[in-house]
């Protein structure tokens, strides 16, 4: 009997189940009438749900108290359908916008890239941040097509960025920079001997100032079709930036970045020095054999052989451990040499050992949070990078704020604040100049001087003491100093502080005619200090550089979006007004001879 009841009541539950769902049976198709093949259909609020077969049919058992069914396929509007009594429900989707990649164009505004009339290519930041370079615009290279990026090997040095070949033959060829639809400047603002080749410090161009980590995509604009709205400026291309603007969801995230990289000479790459002759040019000095000085050093009445010390070639004697030789040391009398003969070999440290391991770091930390009403991002960054000379170094702190909220169902207010501080200490010499150790290292050396001794040497005094002096009754420098004299003494520094940010309002009018004010400011100050200390083998000299840049820009704008004028036809449109100012001021200083201590200062 207990069976029988289980049984009748186990029967009751399927009877109630089968009763509490019913069938829906239907055909999609799209707007030509063709059926769509593998169609979403969906039970809205669950995860029931099938696809259509290969005449657009379908059948879903649905829950009884269900209110509607979600359809969708590739390429065509989502519908949702109400369910009614009827359990036939037979849909039309519309066809949409095909899936493709939308860029950010002049002005900041969005199209899609199978819109455009011109040629446009996007990176996404993600490439960007990947390699933790402190140049964003060196993380470019090899990644848009038509784009000439070349970098030099000076610590935080400029970038050449050229779009589709040169366009002048004595003008500036560089890509014009946009971030967020306003225009940055990339100056460079080396002297007109640096930039021709000649000797001076390389001080990176402005775009050094723009924050990888807050890169969210960057679209390289070719062509004049495509910068025309940025005037003669854009001539050369625009690389437009388009920054990370926060979590457009509930809730607050934390993101943390981290880099860290280091690096080496190559040394199969660094010239290769002989080991068998020393200093000199040949057997032209006062010896018996030519090849050395012959003086009488320690008073006994008899000469002695000492270096050449004047020459900076090594043509000279060949390396005999058995003979004594007095070397620019025995002329320290800090050094433990002073006085003494030393045998004639090659050194043990030659100029190689003289680079350090270069080191860089980069961290980065956002906060960003949202709600329905809009949303916020801050953002800060530290990078380090120590270069592989000593005494080198560029540190950059880094604070980006950016925000939006809708004041109103069609008024929203965007704001974005970025600060970048700049420190360069020891920047690389170039040309041909006593302050690029390279033109020493790779042309005038004498094998037989070790270099961390003269490191040792300038440690000990924080003097001049050379391996290159006049002679020995001239203990001055000729030709070269110590080289690491040169790289504590005869540095260059300099600081740059960059404000840029805008803040601009959003007017929706209509649902096809939006209304943009936006006012943007691009800030910096920076100094440049070089000097030459006194005792060099150089001038002595201390000069500045002071800079001043600001550009303010006032856009008034107009929109039109996907206005339908016919069926198949849609209209865009932007109609607006910039106001410009620029404001660029600059003085350069240098004294006639070295800064001496001050002097007493007496009142009348």
């Amino acid at each position: 009997m207990k069976k029988l009841l289980l049984t009748f009541a186990l029967l009751l539950g399927l009877v109630a189940l089968a009763i509490a769902q019913r069938t829906v049976t239907g055909t999609v198709i799209g707007d030509d009438g063709t059926p769509l093949i593998g169609a979403s259909v969906l039970v809205k609020g669950t995860t029931t749900g099938t696809v259509t077969d290969i005449d657009g049919n379908y059948s879903l058992r649905v829950p009884a108290d269900a209110t509607a069914l979600l359809f969708s396929y590739t390429g065509f509007n989502s519908m949702e359908v109400a369910l009614g009594a009827s359990n036939v429900v037979d849909v039309e989707l519309k066809s949409g916008q095909v899936l493709e990649e939308i860029v950010v164009t002049a002005l900041g505004v969005t199209r899609y890239k199978n819109e455009l009339p011109y040629s446009a290519q996007k990176v996404d930041g993600g490439e960007i941040t990947g390699t933790r370079d402190a140049n964003v615009v060196n993380a470019l290279s090899g990644r848009v097509a038509g784009l000439n990026v070349k970098r030099n090997n000076n610590l935080g040095g400029s970038t050449n960025i050229v779009l589709r070949g040169s366009k002048s033959l004595t003008g500036d060829n560089q890509a014009m920079f946009v971030i967020d639809g306003v225009p940055v400047d990339n100056s460079n603002t080396n002297s007109g001997n640096q930039r021709t080749g000649r000797l001076g410090y390389d001080y990176g161009n402005a775009a050094n100032d723009i924050n990888a980590d807050d890169v969210e995509s960057i679209t390289v604009l070719k062509g004049a079709a495509a910068t025309a709205l940025y005037g003669s400026r854009a001539a050369n291309g625009v690389v437009m930036i388009t920054t990370k603007k926060g979590r457009k969801d509930k809730g607050l995230g934390v993101t943390l970045n981290t880099g860290f990289n280091f690096g080496k000479i190559d040394k199969s790459t660094f010239l290769t020095y002989q080991k068998k002759y020393g200093a000199g040019y040949g057997p032209f000095y006062e010896d018996e054999s030519g090849y050395f000085l012959s003086r009488d050093i320690n008073g006994d009445g008899v000469n002695d052989l000492v270096t050449p010390l004047s020459e900076d070639a090594s043509w000279g004697a060949a390396f005999d451990p058995n003979v004594l030789v007095y070397q620019w040391d025995a002329f320290d009398p800090s050094s433990p040499n002073y006085g003494k003969p030393r045998p004639w070999v090659a050194a043990e440290n030659d100029p190689s050992t003289f680079f350090e391991t270069a080191v860089g770091t980069s961290n980065n930390i956002t906060i960003d949070g949202g709600s329905d009403k809009g949303f916020f991002k801050l953002g800060y960054t530290y990078a380090d990078d120590n270069g592989i000379l000593p005494n080198s170094s560029i540190t950059k702190n880094m604070v980006n704020f950016g925000a939006s909220y809708n004041l109103s169902d069609k008024l929203t207010v965007n704001s974005s604040i970025n600060f970048t501080n700049t420190e360069g200490l020891g920047r690389y010499g170039t040309g041909y100049d006593s302050k690029n150790l390279m033109t020493m290292f790779r042309q005038w050396w004498q094998v037989n001087v070790d270099v961390k001794e003269q490191q040792a040497a300038y440690e000990r005094t924080k003097q001049n003491i050379t391996w290159n002096w006049a002679d020995p009754s001239d203990l001055s420098p000729i030709y070269w100093d110590n080289v690491y004299w040169t790289r504590y003494e005869n540095y260059q520094n300099d600081t740059r502080n960059r404000y840029l940010g805008y803040i601009g309002l959003n007017y929706s009018l209509t649902s096809w005619l939006d209304i943009v004010g936006r006012v943007s400011l691009d800030r910096y100050d920076e100094i440049q200090e070089e000097r030459i200390a006194l005792g060099s083998i150089d001038v002595s000299q201390y000069s500045r550089f002071n800079r001043s840049f600001q550009e303010i820009n006032y856009d008034l704008m107009g929109q039109v979006k996907q206005l339908n004028i016919l069926d198949n036809l849609k209209f865009d449109a932007l109609i607006g007004t910039n106001i410009r100012k620029n404001e660029i001021s600059a003085i350069r200083a240098t004294t006639n001879g070295g800064l001496g201590p001050a002097g007493p200062i007496f009142a009348v």
